[in-house]
């Protein structure tokens, strides 16, 4: 007697293509995702051009590369354009995590005349504009990972849980 069974059929969950992901991956959609992002931030921090914008968007993506990590970086780095995505993902992880007031005086380094008060407006603008872009359950995540304080610079409030 000759029995024949047939392999299993295997399920498979269908995940976005790098072409049909986000906000799309192809080099006109590309170019377009980062204009439209930098495009938001210039809007949200009220910057004259968008290369200025530009510039500051660079500047944060590049400082907060080094303090996500794990799936959440992965996770991030899908969700922008690829120049954001690429600014985030090419940064060495951090060591030791700054503290919110740390991580915008080590951004005030990185741009030219920047003080304490215009680096937080910088990272404000960036950082807000990346929350709505990640989206609520990433950006909740990514707070997760850093010290206390960051939230704020999401534009989000930084409540102390309750016991």
């Amino acid at each position: 007697m000759t029995v024949t069974t047939t392999p299993p059929q295997r399920t498979t969950i269908p995940t976005a293509s790098p072409l049909t992901r986000g906000h799309g991956r192809d080099a006109d959609a590309e170019s377009a995702g980062w204009e439209k992002l930098t495009e938001a931030v210039r809007e949200a921090g009220q910057y004259p051009t968008r290369a200025e914008a530009e510039r500051v968007t660079r500047t944060v993506l590049s400082a907060l590369g080094s303090h996500v990590t794990g799936d959440e970086r992965v996770a991030l780095a899908q969700s922008l354009p690829r120049e954001a995505a690429r600014l985030i993902a090419s940064q060495i992880p951090a060591t030791h995590l700054l503290t919110a007031r740390e991580f915008v005086d080590s951004v005030a380094t990185r741009i030219d005349g920047a003080t304490p008060a215009t680096a937080r407006w910088h990272v404000s603008s960036v950082l807000t504009v990346l929350a709505a872009w990640a989206g609520a359950p990433l950006t909740t995540h990514l707070l997760t990972q850093l010290p206390p304080g960051y939230a704020l610079l999401f534009g989000r409030a930084d409540l102390a849980p309750t016991t």
